[in-house]
């Protein structure tokens, strides 16, 4: 019987290793999960570098898929044997936040972002999932898992982002980054309609991807200021301006770029560039321009999961093309370096079991 497990931990002082665990147990309304399927997230990297303090130790990851091993008492809807998917965000559902709407404050300011934050996270054989009832979801058959495992944190985040940004019905917007975040926004914005997708990007790679996702057009940032080439195309800015890295320059530039009265949807996890994230009074029409600031973080909850991997089984989405590394868990090490280092092209590494 299997008693112990290996998984990617935060070593201190920004390293990382392969280390052995005992498995997770499940109590009541818990789950542990057989790992099949991770992908290696920025966050990941950005927590290892100091931006999210972690004690040593703690397992990375958060974008990880499986088959149920173990149930506690309690459980009605997965059984031993399912395949699942669960978010990034691990939300309890009864929280006051959570009745709000807010799953991803679960508890306060970012309190659903358990994995790694606040416990052990599941790029490892086997993880663990806090109130199962309401944050595993089943994949549905005919989907594999390297595409189901895309719903736990990238399309979650990217279509929230394109969510929050109040894209009008034939509206424009400007996405800031195609990384895989950015990427998942412009596929966000293509659904809900947009008339108009203006993606920035200086990566050849990245900017043909999102085309590929549907980007109309590509702006390259060393070609000149993006937000005032966007303000030329657009003829006065778009309605819509997305924020997908986390800088101070890309904020800006959505602020720039955004007419009066339109919104800025910040996804970006700010946080390396220093303690304070200013913004241009004059971009801002000295606060009266009527502009909104929305900012979130991936939602959680299975209803949310169950309908991303809906738009993934019926094939109107397909982000699988953002998979550029494939490693085996022996080889996770070497998986976070080339995210780290951005080495051949990375976007996405997956890691299989």
């Amino acid at each position: 019987m299997t008693t112990s497990m290996r998984g990617l931990a935060f070593l201190g002082g920004g390293e990382v290793g392969l280390v052995e665990r005992d498995l997770p147990t499940a109590g009541p309304g818990e789950a542990v999960v057989r790992t099949t399927a991770s992908l290696i997230c920025t966050s990941d990297v950005h927590t290892v570098a100091g931006v999210l303090p972690v004690p040593d130790g703690r397992l990375l990851g958060h974008e990880s898929v499986g088959v149920v091993h173990e149930v506690g008492d309690g459980v009605t809807t997965v059984r031993v044997g399912d395949r699942v998917a669960v978010n990034a965000v691990t939300p309890d559902g009864t929280c006051d936040y959570c009745q709000r709407g807010f799953t991803s404050q679960c508890g306060g300011p970012l309190g659903g972002y358990r994995y790694t934050a606040q416990k052990d996270g599941n790029l490892a054989e086997y993880f663990h999932v806090n109130d199962a009832d309401y944050n595993l979801a089943p994949i549905p058959e005919g989907l594999a898992d390297e595409v189901a495992v895309y719903a736990c944190d990238m399309l979650s985040t990217g279509f929230v982002g394109a969510e929050n940004a109040h894209i009008p019905l034939g509206g424009t917007v400007a996405v800031f980054a195609q990384g895989a975040v950015g990427l998942s926004a412009t596929m966000g914005a293509k659904l809900l309609g947009a008339g108009l997708i203006i993606a920035v990007e200086g990566r050849s790679d990245r900017a043909a991807l999102a085309k590929q996702f549907g980007a109309d057009i590509v702006v390259d940032p060393s070609g000149g200021d993006a937000a005032e080439q966007i303000v030329e195309i657009t003829g006065g800015g778009v309605d819509s301006a997305i924020e997908a890295l986390g800088s101070q320059a890309t904020f800006e530039g959505c602020l720039r770029s955004t007419r009066a009265g339109g919104t800025i949807s910040n996804l970006g996890y700010h946080g390396e560039g220093g303690p304070t994230l200013t913004i241009p009074l004059d971009a801002f029409g000295l606060g009266m321009a009527g502009k909104q600031i929305t900012s979130d973080l991936c939602p959680g909850g299975r209803d949310r999961m169950e309908r991303l991997m809906r738009l993934l089984a019926t094939g109107k989405v397909d982000p699988t093309p953002m998979t550029t590394h494939r490693f085996g868990i022996a080889d996770a090490e070497e998986a976070f370096a080339v995210m780290r280092d951005k080495r051949d092209g990375v976007i996405k590494p997956l890691i299989t079991y």
